[in-house]
């Protein structure tokens, strides 16, 4: 362990908290009149400033006193990006009670358990996701209120009590709130990772952590006043990656798309062209889809330095080219819920003398780490790994807004290191110029005749094809080679005559042999984790038996 030494004492307000509040209250004083839109579920824009979004948190901070929250409780929030979700971060935090961050898309079992073990008392839902609380509320005993969050001030037919309305809440409230200074290292949300190893991990972030995170990324993100952001990544899901608190350091414009979904991404384009939009952040799971909607369009839309911070998977390369090529750049970012989530960052350095072909190389990269984010790479025995591009090892973080612990959760033991580090599980490298690969998570390294083949390069290779729209590959048994290669491929056109040879044949090039995959099967759809990453759980369990019956 690092030794703490004590220096000499500064004269520094030291003892002055990291409060998130204090975020919203600057942009209330600084930027009173910078704008806040939201599309409603009718498609309709709702629009206010930051001005009017702080007058609304202060009556939702009195309406959440007479409800009974107090500093500690655990508030859940399910709810699609909106200007509400919003308040509510600062309004829950801001008493010193926590925002539970739920997430719609896990099972039934896990959302009881989430609910039960965070402890929650109190749930805000969305008007449209009221029947998944509904289904959970014999079993989550604790709750004692629910609001629905609408669009109007009342509540439709349902079977929640005792039930409260969002908008009936905040009538006839004051507009002032005089807001306690919390200790910087209470929690101020907690979120829970979709379960794809056992139950759902609880994570809790402090208000240090998410203030010196949020500096961070609005440094990385290069926002200006003049910017416009819209906030795709989902506010239930690693606080949406804690890019909605950049805009209100900055006075930049911010954007709720509400509701929408990768199979129909057409209001995010009409968001992203009519809102003027130059920053966004998503995931390949959002930004492929949205790609393929416009290559259909006649004439096709030109942004004008569109930043895209991606994360999440590694983004196809052809995708970034594809991006560019309409005026937007593809920023490639790592990190993970456990980590706030940011870790790395992928930018070209001043002073790398690269061509075009090896920038696009480099692009493909996760990028260097930021600021105070320490990181070992290590081999299975715990030693330190080189810079060399070469020596892949698990990559172990830790940092301010890095967690050293799960909530009430044993497998924090086989998390942690000796040192402090959280074990990510990730396969990377790191190379002699300090940018971090991921190559594979350790579990999803498929190994052939003990060798290492790995299924993001052979998943973002099909996913260049032209035809192909999604592709995952997994490692499957074998009776021979231990494990072999299987991917499942969904093309643009079913109906296109795209064979197995087709799609080997424009791989082939980039792999050897014995790196490809043995089978491919066209499908209709690839299972998806509640966050939108490819399902290897499930699909290794659908095809378990494959190799071994051929």
């Amino acid at each position: 362990m690092v030794e703490l030494i004590k220096g000499f004492p500064s004269t520094m307000g030291d003892n002055y908290q990291l409060n998130l509040i204090e975020i919203i209250k600057y942009a209330a004083t600084m930027f009173p009149k910078s704008e806040v839109a939201y599309r409603c579920l009718d498609g309709t824009m709702f629009r206010y400033n930051y001005l009017e979004a702080y007058k609304r948190i202060c009556k939702m901070a009195h309406a959440l006193k007479d409800l009974g929250v107090k500093p500690g409780d655990r508030v859940g929030v399910m709810e699609f990006n909106s200007h509400r979700f919003f308040e509510l971060y600062f309004a829950i935090s801001g008493l010193g009670a926590v925002l539970l961050q739920l997430n719609p898309r896990i099972s039934k079992d896990d959302r009881i358990y989430v609910v039960n073990h965070s402890g929650t008392k109190f749930i805000f839902v969305s008007e449209l996701l009221v029947p998944l609380i509904e289904e959970i509320s014999d079993s989550i005993p604790h709750v004692e209120k629910f609001i629905v969050i609408s669009e109007s001030d009342k509540n439709k037919e349902t079977s929640l009590s005792p039930l409260f309305n969002y908008e009936k809440l905040l009538e006839g409230r004051e507009e002032e709130f005089e807001w306690p200074m919390i200790d910087e290292t209470s929690a101020y949300s907690g979120a829970y990772t979709s379960g794809t190893t056992g139950k759902p991990k609880g994570i809790y972030y402090s208000h240090r952590a998410i203030c010196l995170h949020s500096m961070m990324l609005t440094i990385l993100s290069e926002l200006k006043p003049t910017d416009a952001m819209l906030q795709i990544v989902p506010m239930f899901h690693a606080q949406g990656w804690g890019a909605f608190f950049g805009p209100p350091m900055v006075g930049a414009k911010l954007v709720f798309p509400g509701r929408y979904t990768a199979e129909e991404p057409g209001p995010l384009l009409d968001l992203l062209i009519n809102e003027k939009i130059t920053v966004t952040n998503g995931a390949p799971a959002i930004f492929l889809p949205l790609l393929h909607y416009i290559e259909k369009l006649d004439p096709k839309p030109r942004f004008k330095n569109l930043r895209m911070l991606s994360g999440a998977t590694e983004p196809p390369l052809s995708l970034m080219k594809k991006y560019a090529e309409l005026g937007a750049n593809v920023i490639h970012a790592y990190g993970a819920s456990e980590t706030t989530p940011i870790v790395s960052i992928n930018k070209p350095k001043p002073y790398l003398d690269l061509d075009e072909e090896e920038m696009w190389e480099l692009k493909k990269k996760q990028g260097y780490f930021v600021p105070f984010v320490n990181w070992r790479l290590r081999d299975s025995m715990g030693r330190d790994l080189p810079m060399d591009g070469k020596s892949v090892g698990e990559l172990h973080l830790k940092g301010p807004w890095i967690t050293c612990k799960y909530y009430n959760d044993e497998r924090t033991r086989d998390a942690i290191s000796q040192d402090g580090y959280w074990k990510s599980g990730d396969a990377a490298t790191v190379d002699e110029k300090g940018y971090l690969k991921i190559t594979d998570r350790f579990k999803d390294l498929i190994k052939s005749g003990g060798e290492w083949i790995s299924s993001i390069d052979l998943e973002n290779a099909i996913m260049a094809h032209p035809e192909v729209v999604e592709a995952s590959v997994v490692g499957i048994p074998h009776p021979k080679w231990e494990e072999r290669p299987l991917a499942l491929v969904v093309l643009k056109d079913p109906s296109k005559k795209i064979s197995e040879q087709d799609i080997l044949d424009f791989i082939s090039p980039k792999f050897a042999k014995w790196q490809l995959p043995d089978k491919i099967l066209f499908v209709d759809s690839i299972p998806k984790t509640s966050v939108g990453k490819f399902s290897k759980k499930d699909i290794r369990k659908m095809y378990k038996d494959f190799y071994m019956k051929q």
